[in-house]
């Protein structure tokens, strides 16, 4: 399954995720799923998982995304990333 993974530094979480709620680039609009983690050491550190059906609509999402300019404002951030499950080990 095709999910998009990012992470950014937003600093106010709660002042953040209004916005992200809102999803204004269309990011997530046909998306399947999405989770969010925060780190433990800093929690206005922000990792997204957002999953899709198709590689060409995660694709067409992070184009959407990085279009939109959103992540700009967010100096500190690392993708969107495609990225495909390689392995699964379940315990």
């Amino acid at each position: 399954m095709p999910t998009m993974l990012a992470r950014v530094v937003v600093g106010d979480y709660d002042a953040w995720k209004p916005m992200f709620d809102q999803d204004a680039p269309g990011a997530r609009r046909s998306a399947l799923s999405h989770r969010l983690f925060r780190s433990t050491d800093n929690p206005g550190e922000v990792f997204v998982q957002v999953e899709f059906e198709s590689l060409e609509e995660a694709e067409a999402a992070r184009e959407r995304l990085l279009a939109s300019g959103v992540l700009d404002r967010f100096p500190d951030h690392t993708g969107p990333t495609i990225v495909e499950e390689a392995e699964r080990v379940n315990r």
